[in-house]
Protein backbone atom coordinates (compact mmCIF):
# COMPACT_ATOMS: atom_id res chain seq x y z
CA UNK A 1 0.00 0.00 0.00
CA UNK A 2 1.74 3.57 -1.23
CA UNK A 3 2.40 5.85 1.95
CA UNK A 4 0.63 9.40 0.95
CA UNK A 5 2.98 12.36 2.45
CA UNK A 6 1.44 15.93 3.05
CA UNK A 7 3.82 18.31 3.61
CA UNK A 8 3.80 20.92 6.45
CA UNK A 9 3.56 23.71 3.53
CA UNK A 10 0.57 21.99 2.22
CA UNK A 11 -1.42 21.64 5.22
CA UNK A 12 -0.70 25.39 5.78
CA UNK A 13 -2.16 25.95 2.46
CA UNK A 14 -5.07 23.40 3.45
CA UNK A 15 -6.30 24.94 6.63
CA UNK A 16 -7.67 28.30 5.73
CA UNK A 17 -9.55 26.67 2.95
CA UNK A 18 -11.10 23.96 5.22
CA UNK A 19 -11.98 26.72 7.72
CA UNK A 20 -13.50 28.79 4.93
CA UNK A 21 -15.33 25.71 3.68
CA UNK A 22 -16.49 24.76 7.35
CA UNK A 23 -17.38 28.51 8.11
CA UNK A 24 -19.76 28.74 4.48
CA UNK A 25 -21.77 26.32 6.14
CA UNK A 26 -21.73 27.48 10.08
CA UNK A 27 -22.56 31.30 9.86
CA UNK A 28 -26.13 32.28 10.83
CA UNK A 29 -28.52 34.04 9.74
CA UNK A 30 -27.64 33.65 6.10
CA UNK A 31 -26.96 36.76 4.27
CA UNK A 32 -29.63 39.02 3.26
CA UNK A 33 -30.70 41.76 1.07
CA UNK A 34 -33.20 44.88 2.71
CA UNK A 35 -33.98 47.29 -0.17
CA UNK A 36 -34.53 50.69 0.54
CA UNK A 37 -36.37 52.35 -2.39
CA UNK A 38 -39.94 52.74 -2.27
CA UNK A 39 -39.71 51.58 1.13
CA UNK A 40 -41.09 53.25 4.89
CA UNK A 41 -38.07 53.75 6.74
CA UNK A 42 -38.81 55.47 10.09
CA UNK A 43 -35.75 57.20 11.97
CA UNK A 44 -35.69 58.31 15.20
CA UNK A 45 -33.26 61.72 16.74
CA UNK A 46 -33.85 62.80 13.12
CA UNK A 47 -34.12 66.11 13.38
CA UNK A 48 -30.36 66.20 13.46
CA UNK A 49 -26.63 64.79 13.35
CA UNK A 50 -26.53 61.29 12.72
CA UNK A 51 -30.29 60.68 12.05
CA UNK A 52 -30.80 64.02 9.95
CA UNK A 53 -27.71 62.85 7.79
CA UNK A 54 -28.90 59.50 6.97
CA UNK A 55 -32.93 60.79 6.32
CA UNK A 56 -31.36 62.11 3.72
CA UNK A 57 -29.42 59.63 2.29
CA UNK A 58 -32.61 57.51 2.83
CA UNK A 59 -34.83 59.89 0.74
CA UNK A 60 -32.29 59.91 -1.81
CA UNK A 61 -32.12 56.70 -2.44
CA UNK A 62 -36.07 56.68 -3.41
CA UNK A 63 -37.09 55.75 0.77
CA UNK A 64 -40.41 57.27 2.15
CA UNK A 65 -38.84 58.60 5.43
CA UNK A 66 -40.83 59.62 8.74
CA UNK A 67 -38.96 61.54 11.14
CA UNK A 68 -39.33 61.49 14.87
CA UNK A 69 -37.89 64.02 17.58
CA UNK A 70 -38.77 65.75 20.82
CA UNK A 71 -38.75 69.51 18.70
CA UNK A 72 -41.43 69.98 16.58
CA UNK A 73 -39.61 73.36 15.57
CA UNK A 74 -36.39 70.96 14.41
CA UNK A 75 -38.01 68.59 13.15
CA UNK A 76 -40.16 71.05 10.36
CA UNK A 77 -36.30 72.36 9.48
CA UNK A 78 -35.21 68.75 8.79
CA UNK A 79 -38.43 68.14 6.46
CA UNK A 80 -37.75 71.25 4.59
CA UNK A 81 -33.93 70.67 3.93
CA UNK A 82 -35.35 67.20 3.20
CA UNK A 83 -37.42 67.98 0.48
CA UNK A 84 -35.20 70.98 -1.09
CA UNK A 85 -32.22 68.44 -1.29
CA UNK A 86 -34.40 65.40 -2.72
CA UNK A 87 -37.63 66.89 -3.70
CA UNK A 88 -39.26 63.83 -1.16
CA UNK A 89 -41.64 64.96 1.46
CA UNK A 90 -41.25 63.86 4.38
CA UNK A 91 -44.01 63.15 7.47
CA UNK A 92 -42.51 64.18 11.04
CA UNK A 93 -43.83 63.35 14.29
CA UNK A 94 -43.00 64.99 17.78
CA UNK A 95 -42.63 62.37 20.62
CA UNK A 96 -40.51 61.79 23.74
CA UNK A 97 -39.03 57.89 23.45
CA UNK A 98 -39.25 57.62 27.27
CA UNK A 99 -43.42 57.89 26.53
CA UNK A 100 -44.50 54.77 25.43
CA UNK A 101 -48.02 56.28 24.62
CA UNK A 102 -46.58 59.00 22.70
CA UNK A 103 -44.06 56.48 20.84
CA UNK A 104 -47.04 54.13 19.86
CA UNK A 105 -49.17 56.66 18.78
CA UNK A 106 -46.90 58.44 16.43
CA UNK A 107 -45.45 54.72 14.98
CA UNK A 108 -49.27 53.93 14.49
CA UNK A 109 -49.87 57.23 12.73
CA UNK A 110 -46.67 56.58 10.52
CA UNK A 111 -48.10 53.07 9.02
CA UNK A 112 -46.14 50.15 8.45
CA UNK A 113 -42.71 50.20 8.76
CA UNK A 114 -39.97 48.52 6.70
CA UNK A 115 -36.44 50.02 8.19
CA UNK A 116 -37.07 51.45 11.98
CA UNK A 117 -33.98 53.07 13.21
CA UNK A 118 -33.65 53.84 16.77
CA UNK A 119 -30.96 56.30 16.57
CA UNK A 120 -31.87 59.02 19.70
CA UNK A 121 -29.44 59.26 22.34
CA UNK A 122 -27.81 61.74 25.13
CA UNK A 123 -24.41 61.79 26.13
CA UNK A 124 -23.36 63.41 29.37
CA UNK A 125 -20.21 62.11 30.09
CA UNK A 126 -18.83 62.69 34.07
CA UNK A 127 -17.10 60.36 36.58
CA UNK A 128 -19.56 58.45 38.17
CA UNK A 129 -18.98 59.42 41.82
CA UNK A 130 -19.66 63.19 40.60
CA UNK A 131 -22.37 62.64 38.55
CA UNK A 132 -26.02 63.28 39.22
CA UNK A 133 -28.92 60.47 39.56
CA UNK A 134 -30.97 62.32 37.29
CA UNK A 135 -28.95 62.40 34.84
CA UNK A 136 -27.99 58.77 34.75
CA UNK A 137 -31.58 57.73 34.80
CA UNK A 138 -32.21 60.17 31.60
CA UNK A 139 -29.47 58.45 30.04
CA UNK A 140 -30.44 54.85 30.42
CA UNK A 141 -34.44 55.63 29.72
CA UNK A 142 -33.56 57.72 26.50
CA UNK A 143 -30.70 55.34 25.18
CA UNK A 144 -32.40 51.88 26.57
CA UNK A 145 -35.83 52.34 27.44
CA UNK A 146 -36.49 54.40 24.42
CA UNK A 147 -35.27 51.62 22.16
CA UNK A 148 -37.74 48.96 24.12
CA UNK A 149 -40.17 51.61 23.52
CA UNK A 150 -40.27 52.25 19.64
CA UNK A 151 -39.13 48.52 18.75
CA UNK A 152 -42.42 47.22 20.92
CA UNK A 153 -44.49 49.61 18.97
CA UNK A 154 -43.25 48.77 15.98
CA UNK A 155 -42.75 45.34 16.02
CA UNK A 156 -46.07 43.56 16.07
CA UNK A 157 -47.06 45.30 12.74
CA UNK A 158 -43.71 44.80 11.01
CA UNK A 159 -44.09 41.37 11.85
CA UNK A 160 -47.39 40.71 10.48
CA UNK A 161 -46.10 43.01 6.91
CA UNK A 162 -43.27 40.94 5.82
CA UNK A 163 -45.08 38.44 3.73
CA UNK A 164 -46.43 41.30 1.17
CA UNK A 165 -43.55 44.27 1.98
CA UNK A 166 -40.01 41.73 1.85
CA UNK A 167 -37.12 41.96 4.47
CA UNK A 168 -37.33 44.58 7.05
CA UNK A 169 -34.74 45.84 9.40
CA UNK A 170 -34.76 47.29 12.83
CA UNK A 171 -31.35 49.20 13.15
CA UNK A 172 -29.80 50.56 16.36
CA UNK A 173 -27.63 53.08 17.30
CA UNK A 174 -24.92 52.41 19.64
CA UNK A 175 -21.62 53.58 20.10
CA UNK A 176 -18.27 52.72 20.64
CA UNK A 177 -19.15 53.72 24.12
CA UNK A 178 -21.01 50.38 23.48
CA UNK A 179 -18.10 47.84 22.61
CA UNK A 180 -15.84 49.18 25.42
CA UNK A 181 -15.86 50.96 28.63
CA UNK A 182 -14.43 54.57 29.19
CA UNK A 183 -13.22 56.92 31.80
CA UNK A 184 -15.94 59.23 32.53
CA UNK A 185 -18.33 56.97 30.89
CA UNK A 186 -19.89 54.78 33.03
CA UNK A 187 -23.23 55.66 32.80
CA UNK A 188 -23.73 56.20 28.96
CA UNK A 189 -21.47 52.87 28.30
CA UNK A 190 -24.52 51.20 30.49
CA UNK A 191 -26.94 52.16 28.39
CA UNK A 192 -25.17 51.41 25.67
CA UNK A 193 -24.08 48.10 26.47
CA UNK A 194 -27.75 46.96 26.98
CA UNK A 195 -28.07 47.54 23.59
CA UNK A 196 -26.16 44.95 22.41
CA UNK A 197 -27.33 42.19 24.94
CA UNK A 198 -30.96 43.91 22.94
CA UNK A 199 -29.84 42.96 19.65
CA UNK A 200 -28.64 39.96 20.13
CA UNK A 201 -32.05 38.57 21.67
CA UNK A 202 -34.24 40.13 19.07
CA UNK A 203 -32.32 38.97 16.25
CA UNK A 204 -33.18 35.71 17.25
CA UNK A 205 -36.90 36.15 17.90
CA UNK A 206 -37.83 37.92 14.68
CA UNK A 207 -35.45 36.03 12.01
CA UNK A 208 -38.57 33.88 10.96
CA UNK A 209 -40.38 37.14 10.47
CA UNK A 210 -37.59 37.77 7.70
CA UNK A 211 -36.88 41.03 10.19
CA UNK A 212 -32.98 41.46 10.41
CA UNK A 213 -31.07 43.45 13.25
CA UNK A 214 -27.92 45.89 12.81
CA UNK A 215 -26.16 47.61 15.69
CA UNK A 216 -24.42 50.06 14.47
CA UNK A 217 -20.93 51.65 16.31
CA UNK A 218 -19.92 55.32 15.57
CA UNK A 219 -17.52 56.73 17.24
CA UNK A 220 -17.18 59.82 18.42
CA UNK A 221 -18.97 62.42 15.94
CA UNK A 222 -19.39 65.88 14.70
CA UNK A 223 -22.85 66.45 15.51
CA UNK A 224 -24.32 69.36 17.54
CA UNK A 225 -24.55 67.34 20.46
CA UNK A 226 -21.08 66.34 20.54
CA UNK A 227 -19.97 70.21 20.93
CA UNK A 228 -22.18 70.52 23.79
CA UNK A 229 -20.88 66.83 25.32
CA UNK A 230 -17.50 68.34 25.10
CA UNK A 231 -18.06 70.78 27.71
CA UNK A 232 -18.42 68.40 30.05
CA UNK A 233 -15.87 66.32 29.24
CA UNK A 234 -13.44 65.10 31.50
CA UNK A 235 -10.45 66.19 30.66
CA UNK A 236 -8.83 62.46 31.47
CA UNK A 237 -11.64 60.81 28.81
CA UNK A 238 -10.14 63.45 25.94
CA UNK A 239 -6.57 61.75 26.62
CA UNK A 240 -8.38 57.87 26.64
CA UNK A 241 -10.22 58.66 23.61
CA UNK A 242 -7.77 60.38 21.52
CA UNK A 243 -6.69 57.39 19.73
CA UNK A 244 -10.34 57.15 17.81
CA UNK A 245 -10.63 60.21 16.00
CA UNK A 246 -13.96 61.92 15.11
CA UNK A 247 -16.36 60.99 11.76
CA UNK A 248 -18.49 63.21 9.86
CA UNK A 249 -22.35 62.82 10.09
CA UNK A 250 -22.42 61.92 6.83
CA UNK A 251 -19.91 59.41 6.51
CA UNK A 252 -21.65 57.71 9.99
CA UNK A 253 -24.78 57.71 7.82
CA UNK A 254 -23.07 55.88 4.45
CA UNK A 255 -22.02 53.13 7.04
CA UNK A 256 -25.33 52.68 8.64
CA UNK A 257 -27.15 52.60 5.26
CA UNK A 258 -24.77 50.37 3.88
CA UNK A 259 -24.88 47.68 6.53
CA UNK A 260 -28.89 48.11 7.24
CA UNK A 261 -29.14 47.21 3.23
CA UNK A 262 -26.75 44.14 3.60
CA UNK A 263 -28.08 42.43 7.21
CA UNK A 264 -25.28 42.99 8.89
CA UNK A 265 -25.33 42.49 12.42
CA UNK A 266 -22.48 44.90 13.36
CA UNK A 267 -21.72 48.03 12.01
CA UNK A 268 -18.48 49.40 12.77
CA UNK A 269 -17.69 52.78 11.04
CA UNK A 270 -13.92 52.87 10.97
CA UNK A 271 -10.87 50.67 11.38
CA UNK A 272 -10.75 51.39 15.19
CA UNK A 273 -14.37 50.37 15.21
CA UNK A 274 -13.35 47.19 12.84
CA UNK A 275 -10.83 45.87 15.50
CA UNK A 276 -12.94 46.35 18.16
CA UNK A 277 -15.83 44.44 16.58
CA UNK A 278 -13.62 41.38 16.28
CA UNK A 279 -12.29 42.03 19.32
CA UNK A 280 -15.96 42.38 20.66
CA UNK A 281 -17.81 39.41 18.56
CA UNK A 282 -18.01 36.85 21.12
CA UNK A 283 -21.43 34.57 20.49
CA UNK A 284 -23.13 37.83 18.03
CA UNK A 285 -23.90 36.44 14.69
CA UNK A 286 -22.61 36.93 11.43
CA UNK A 287 -23.71 36.80 8.08
CA UNK A 288 -20.10 36.92 6.30
CA UNK A 289 -18.46 34.17 6.52
CA UNK A 290 -15.44 35.51 5.27
CA UNK A 291 -15.84 38.74 8.31
CA UNK A 292 -16.23 34.83 9.95
CA UNK A 293 -12.67 33.81 8.57
CA UNK A 294 -10.94 36.86 9.54
CA UNK A 295 -12.46 37.13 13.20
CA UNK A 296 -11.28 33.33 13.76
CA UNK A 297 -8.13 34.09 12.38
CA UNK A 298 -7.38 37.34 14.32
CA UNK A 299 -9.12 36.87 17.40
CA UNK A 300 -5.57 36.31 19.53
CA UNK A 301 -3.98 39.22 17.52
CA UNK A 302 -6.94 41.84 18.57
CA UNK A 303 -6.73 40.51 22.10
CA UNK A 304 -3.29 40.99 22.29
CA UNK A 305 -3.83 44.66 20.89
CA UNK A 306 -6.42 45.43 23.10
CA UNK A 307 -4.63 44.78 26.14
CA UNK A 308 -1.88 47.32 25.02
CA UNK A 309 -4.56 49.30 24.59
CA UNK A 310 -5.99 49.05 28.18
CA UNK A 311 -1.92 49.70 29.41
CA UNK A 312 -1.46 53.01 27.30
CA UNK A 313 -5.49 53.58 28.99
CA UNK A 314 -4.29 52.92 32.66
CA UNK A 315 -0.92 54.42 32.05
CA UNK A 316 -2.59 57.91 31.21
CA UNK A 317 -4.88 57.08 34.16
CA UNK A 318 -1.75 56.37 36.60
CA UNK A 319 0.17 59.74 35.09
CA UNK A 320 -2.98 62.04 35.10
CA UNK A 321 -4.02 61.00 39.12
CA UNK A 322 -0.05 61.27 39.86
CA UNK A 323 0.05 64.99 38.49
CA UNK A 324 -2.97 66.22 40.53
Amino acid sequence: MATVYISFSALILLFPLALLLLLYFLVRPRPARVPIKNRHVFITGGSSGIGLALAHLCAQHGADVSLLARSAAKLEEAKQSIKLATGRDVRIFSADVRDYDAVRTAVEDAGPIDVLVCNQGVFVPQELADQDLEEIKFMIDVNLTGTFHLIRAALPAMKKSRAERGPGSIAIMSSQAGQVGIYGYAAYSASKFGLKGLAEALQHEVIADNIHISLIFPPDTETPGFAEENKRRPQLTSIIAASSGAMKAEEVAKKSLDGIQSGTFIVPCNFEGYLLSIATAGLSPQRSYLMAFVEVITAGLVRLAALCFQWNWYRSIEKWHTKK
